[in-house]
């Protein structure tokens, strides 16, 4: 949601807010119902959405097309989190609604927690679309299209080249942005919809090379101290820690759980 067109605070993007963040779920919903009608017109039959924001139930179900082969994933926790649905049966990943990651002089920068400082695998900063754009490529399946502000959109595309890439907005540092209309917006991302199912052929799936290498730097030592509680991580600085694995799904997995252990870590009163 942070990457929507216009949304630039917290307060628009945080569910237990009133006034706000009603409308820019709704914003939210129809980014991401333009994308399906992008992805329709290009050829696409069955869709499956994941909300991925905050508690993961934030779209608005009326508003997304009348579709027998749409299928919606809702709520939280998902064991695959933002990913939760994906396997090798997709043809390919569309990622609407990205936000540069955590340590970015950008709009909202974040990966997945405020509890993360820095995430890297094999020594490449991540942020939330690369990482997610890895789980998606050890099932063999592409992301062709990535929306949201410019600096995760650009970032995304080096990594990426295959990938149509619609930005929405530029940052004015972390609280302000330089933004399309929603209207824009989202005829912007239809036609990137469309664009990105025409590459599915010439696209290729994201991969480290194994053995792949986690290190999590997180806010404050506390996040560290919880984390370094789980099986398999290393405490490696004050306020880092590592995780290794032959494989990346169980990496990604891991990192999943130390985002959640992390955020729930607290000094005791």
């Amino acid at each position: 949601m942070e990457g929507t067109a216009g949304v630039c605070s917290w307060k628009q993007c945080d569910p237990s807010d009133t006034q706000e963040y009603p409308h820019y779920r709704r914003l939210m919903t129809r980014e991401v119902r333009a994308a399906i009608a992008g992805a329709r017109e290009g050829g696409a039959r069955h869709v499956l959405v994941n909300d991925s924001h905050w508690s993961m139930h934030n779209l608005l179900f009326d508003e997304l097309p009348d579709d027998d082969e749409l299928r919606v994933i809702s709520g939280a926790p998902k064991p695959w989190s933002m990913m939760e649905g994906l396997d090798s049966e997709c043809a390919a990943a569309f990622f609407t609604g990205y936000h540069a990651k955590a340590g970015d002089a950008a709009t909202l920068a974040h990966t997945y927690s405020e509890a993360i400082y820095r995430v890297t695998v094999n020594e490449t900063a991540c942020s939330e679309a690369l990482l997610n754009a890895a789980l998606a490529g050890s099932h063999g399946v592409p992301v062709v299209l990535i929306t949201g502000d410019r600096a995760i959109v650009e970032e995304t595309a080096r990594a990426l080249p295959w990938a149509v890439g619609v930005a929405v907005k530029d940052a004015i540092g972390f609280s302000a942005v330089n933004s399309m209309t929603p209207h824009s917006a989202r005829e912007a991302i239809h036609a990137g919809a469309r664009e990105a199912m025409a590459r599915i052929p010439r696209a290729r799936p994201f991969t480290f090379a194994p053995p792949f290498e986690l290190t999590i730097e997180t806010a404050g030592v506390e996040q560290a101290d919880f984390i370094e509680l789980m099986p398999g991580f290393v405490r490696v600085g004050s306020r880092a820690v590592r995780f290794n694995a032959d494989e990346y799904r169980p990496l990604h997995a891991a990192f999943i759980a130390a985002t959640r252990i992390a955020a729930a870590a607290a000094p005791i009163a």
